[in-house]
């Protein structure tokens, strides 16, 4: 699934793909692949990823289908 979420608030803050993997350690490569879908990051990257955009874990990583599907259990 796409992270159009991250994507979003990356260029809200107007950081490239690049400048965004600089800041926090990884490739571009890695940033395009989150934000495509093709990649799940660990924690730690997620985490990173937030504190550079100023976002929290929920704003970027969790959706509201993931929170309905665990209300449902």
């Amino acid at each position: 699934m796409k992270n159009i979420r991250m994507k979003v608030a990356r260029v809200e803050k107007d950081f490239s793909q690049d400048q965004l993997a600089k800041m926090i350690g990884v490739s571009r490569q890695t940033i395009n692949a989150i934000e495509k879908g093709d990649y799940n990051p660990t924690i730690n990257l997620c985490i990173a990823i937030c504190h550079a955009l100023g976002k929290t874990l929920d704003d970027l990583f969790w959706s509201e289908e993931d929170t309905l599907d665990q209300d449902a259990e």
